[in-house]
C-alpha cells in the first residue's frame, strides 16, 4: 500500500539468497526462515529510526547538510510533519520490516507554547495510529528529545533550572501517553546532556538525585498511566558533555541501583557508544546481560579512524555474529527489544536509493551474523569451553565459595594445606579465535 510517489522506482525488497546480484534484495535476512526454533525477523525485530532516516540533512562541523528529500517542505509545519508520515510508513512498507522509533520533536514541530507543542505531537500521532492500522507496521519505541533545545544546554533531569526540570518532565508524560496509544513495546530514555563539563559550577550528587528522582517519577507515572512497556536507557559516553551520568553498562546498572530501579529498566546498547566508552560492544552487551537487562539495541557503528560518533551502518557480520552469542544467552533474546538502525548515510550519499541500500546492508549484516551465530551455538564448542574453564567451581573449594559458605579463614587453611597453588590451564585465546573464524 502506497500514499506517495516517493519511492515508486525502488521495488520492494525481498529475500533472493546469498547468490544474489541485486543490490535491492537481501541475501541473508529472510524472515520467515527458523532460527533456533524462532522466524529470523521475531529474532530481530528490525526498525527503523525517524531521526536520522528522514530527518537529518546530513550536516557536519565543517559544512550544512548536503541532503534535500523531495517530500520535504520549507519550513517545519504540521502539514509537512503529516506528509512526512505517510513518506515513512511507504519507506517502511518498502523495506519489508515491521518497526518503526521516533523522538516527538523528530515527527511534530514544537510549538509557541507547550500546550501547542502537545497539541502539535498529538496530531501526528493519531495519523500514526491510521498508518499502524492501514500497514500493520509497529511502533517499537517512543523517546522524547530533551537535549537539542538550548533551553537543555545544561542539562534536562540534571539540568539547574527547575523550570526546564519540568518541561522535560512534560516531554516525557506525554511521549509515554503517545507511546501507549500506538502500542509502543518500550519506552527509551536517551541521556543526551545529562552530564556536566566542569566541577567547578556543578553539584554532582544534587544532580545525580534530581535525575534519579526523574526516573522514579517516570516509574510512578508509567504505573498509573497503565502503561506496560519495558523502560530502556541508553548508556551514553561523552555525548556530547565530557562527564556523562550514563557513561556505560556498569555505570547505569550502579546508578539504577542506588535508586532502587532496576527492576523497572533494561538497557538499549548503541555499538558505536560501546566504542566511546573505551569498550567494545561485545562487552557492553556482556555487562547487560550478565544482569539480565539487556532490552534492545541501537545498531550503528564508528570509525576507527574518527572518535566520535559517527553513526554509520553496521557491516562487520563478524562483531554482530560475536554479539549474538551474547544475546541469545537470555532466554527470549531481546524480549520485547530489537534491531533499531540509528545510523544515517554519509554526507556524500545523497539519493533515496542509498536509504534503501544502507538499511540493506544493516539488516543482512545481523541476519548474516544470526546464522553464524546459530552454528556456534549448535556446535557447543565454544561453551564446552568456556564450561571447562570454569570447572573448578563445580564441587570441591570452587562450589564452596559460590554457595557462599568459604570465609577468609577456611580459604586459607585450604590454600595452607594444599601447600602449593598451580597456575590455571592455558586460557587458549589465539585457539578460540581460530575456532570462531571457521564459523565466519
Amino acid at each position: 500500500m502506497a500514499f506517495t510517489k516517493a519511492f515508486a522506482s525502488i521495488p520492494t525488497i525481498r529475500y533472493e539468497g546469498p547468490e544474489s546480484g541485486n543490490p535491492f534484495a537481501y541475501k541473508w535476512f529472510n524472515p520467515k526462515e527458523r532460527i533456533l526454533g524462532k522466524p529470523m525477523a521475531e529474532w530481530m525485530r528490525n526498525a527503523v529510526c525517524y531521526w536520522h532516516t528522514f530527518r537529518g540533512v546530513a550536516l557536519d562541523i565543517f559544512g550544512p547538510g548536503t541532503i534535500q528529500r523531495p517530500w520535504e517542505a520549507a519550513t517545519d509545519s504540521v502539514d509537512n510533519a503529516l506528509n512526512r508520515a505517510e513518506v515513512v510508513f511507504d519507506f517502511i512498507s518498502k523495506l519489508g520490516v515491521e518497526y518503526y522509533c521516533f523522538h516527538d520533536r523528530d515527527v511534530a514541530p514544537e510549538g509557541a507554547t507547550v500546550a501547542e507543542s502537545n497539541d502539535n505531537l498529538w496530531t501526528v500521532a493519531k495519523r500514526f495510529k491510521e498508518l499502524q492500522t492501514a500497514t500493520g507496521i509497529k511502533l517499537l519505541w517512543g523517546t522524547a528529545n530533551n537535549f537539542s533545545n538550548p533551553r537543555y544546554s545544561q542539562g534536562a533531569a540534571s539540568s539547574p533550572s527547575a523550570d526546564v526540570f519540568a518541561n522535560a518532565a512534560n516531554q516525557v508524560k506525554e511521549m509515554i501517553d503517545v507511546t501507549k496509544f500506538l502500542g509502543g513495546e518500550n519506552y527509551v530514555f536517551w541521556g543526551g546532556r545529562e552530564g556536566y563539563n566542569t566541577l567547578l559550577n556543578t553539584d554532582l550528587g544534587r544532580e545525580q538525585d534530581h535525575l534519579g528522582r526523574f526516573f522514579q517519577m517516570c516509574v510512578a507515572y508509567a504505573k498509573k498511566a497503565r502503561f506496560t512497556g519495558q523502560f530502556l536507557i541508553e548508556p551514553k559516553a561523552c555525548e556530547p558533555t565530557k562527564h556523562q551520568y550514563d557513561f556505560d553498562s556498569a555505570t547505569v546498572m550502579g546508578f539504577l541501583r542506588k535508586y532502587g530501579l532496576e527492576k523497572s529498566f533494561k538497557l538499549n546498547i548503541e555499538q558505536n557508544h560501546a566504542t566511546l566508552a573505551g569498550h567494545d560492544f561485545c562487552h557492553e552487551l556482556a555487562v547487560a546481560t550478565a544482569d539480565g537487562a539487556l532490552g534492545s539495541i541501537d545498531s550503528n557503528r564508528g570509525d576507527v579512524m574518527n572518535g566520535w560518533d559517527t553513526d554509520q551502518f553496521p557491516n562487520d557480520y563478524r562483531e554482530c555474529a560475536q554479539a549474538w552469542t551474547i544475546i541469545l544467552q537470555q532466554k527470549n533474546g531481546m524480549g520485547t527489544g530489537g534491531l533499531n538502525y540509528d545510523a544515517k548515510i554519509r554526507r556524500d550519499s545523497y539519493d533515496v536509493e542509498d536509504m534503501f541500500y544502507a538499511h540493506i546492508c544493516g539488516i543482512d549484516t545481523w541476519a548474516r551474523g544470526l546464522r553464524i551465530a546459530a552454528k556456534i551455538i549448535k556446535d557447543k564448542k565454544l561453551a564446552q569451553f568456556v564450561d571447562k574453564r570454569y570447572a573448578s567451581y563445580n564441587s570441591g573449594i570452587g562450589k564452596t565459595i559460590e554457595s557462599g559458605k568459604a570465609t577468609l579463614e577456611s580459604l586459607q587453611a585450604y590454600a595452607i594445606k594444599k601447600g602449593t597453588i598451580e597456575h590455571p590451564p592455558s586460557a587458549r585465546q589465539e585457539y578460540l579465535e581460530n575456532l570462531f573464524n571457521g564459523y565466519c
